[in-house]
């Protein structure tokens, strides 16, 4: 099971815990329809699957063995991160994003 702590470090369970090298990311970018500024509609899923996303790591795998050595991912839980795809996940009404350590493309500074 994973778990968060929010602001007031309260422990919260997600009730998913990644495996290997794999990162659970809650999904600031969910895509929902939306209008331009000249009211024309941008139905979701146009702009593709590889587009950047944003979101905030809630959950870290072990790592992965290479070489016969265990390589843990270069994030942290709370690390706020651009990643490019990953497996949707729905818990609660909240969205989440299963990704592997390779589509995490950088850390942003808060």
């Amino acid at each position: 099971m994973s778990k968060q702590k929010n602001q007031k470090d309260k422990v919260i369970n997600v009730g998913i815990k990644p495996l290997g090298d794999r990162v659970l990311i809650e999904d600031f970018d969910s895509k929902e329809e939306s209008r331009t500024a000249s009211g024309i509609i941008i139905p979701v899923g146009v702009g593709g699957e590889d587009e950047t996303k944003k979101g905030k790591v809630i959950a870290v795998g072990p790592g992965s063995v290479i070489d016969g050595k265990l390589v843990k991912p270069e994030v942290s839980v709370g690390d706020l991160v651009l990643y490019t795809w990953g497996d949707k996940i729905q818990v609660e009404g909240k969205k989440y994003v299963l990704v592997g350590s390779a589509n995490i493309s950088a850390i942003l500074s808060e």
